[in-house]
């Protein structure tokens, strides 16, 4: 049984229902240009104190105090197989606010750069591929044609699961 990841907001899932277009944060890792709809953000956080944690997943940068919560942050460049995201002024940790198993999960993922938030028409998002993608296929829910530039929007339910992280969490940041 597959977990039942969702986004504690609904009201804009409702307004996008309302006006064809569907509203997305757009941000980047490496070169890919990346998207979430708004719905599962809670809030932006620049220039933020990590601080590491031994022993967990490579993919788990760290934890930040976000106002008294311990919240784990997501190296979302590792996640995707890739060397660390080096951190910049324009680095950024997005703040989901979901639910797994109908359990609160907020997590932080650390991106190179947010850009902005998008309307995207429905008839400008396609289906995936089925090859040729540059991220894992299962994390990718659709891409997006923007601007004649694409746009891969991820799939929430399958990047940010707890269930679908756990076997990266027999990775270390210790080597073998």
């Amino acid at each position: 049984m597959s977990s039942a990841l969702t986004s504690r907001k609904t009201r804009a899932d409702d307004d996008d229902d309302i006006t064809g277009l569907k509203q997305y944060l757009t941000f980047t890792v490496g070169q890919e240009t990346c998207a979430l709809h708004i719905a599962a953000i809670r809030e932006i956080l620049r220039n933020v104190q990590i601080a590491t944690v031994p022993m967990m997943p490579a993919h788990i940068q760290g934890v930040i105090n976000l106002r008294g919560a311990v919240l784990p942050v997501v190296d979302l460049a590792v996640l995707f197989g890739r060397a660390p995201i080096i951190v910049t002024k324009r680095s950024s940790v997005i703040v989901l606010d979901l639910l797994d198993d109908e359990e609160p999960l907020d997590v932080g993922i650390m991106v190179d750069a947010v850009s902005a938030v998008i309307e995207i028409p429905d008839d400008q998002i396609e289906a995936v591929p089925s090859f040729g993608t540059p991220l894992r296929a299962d994390f990718i829910e659709s891409i997006a044609k923007v601007d004649g530039s694409f746009v891969i929007i991820l799939n929430v339910e399958r990047t940010f699961s707890l269930k679908e992280m756990a076997p990266l969490l027999g990775e270390s940041n210790l080597p073998a």
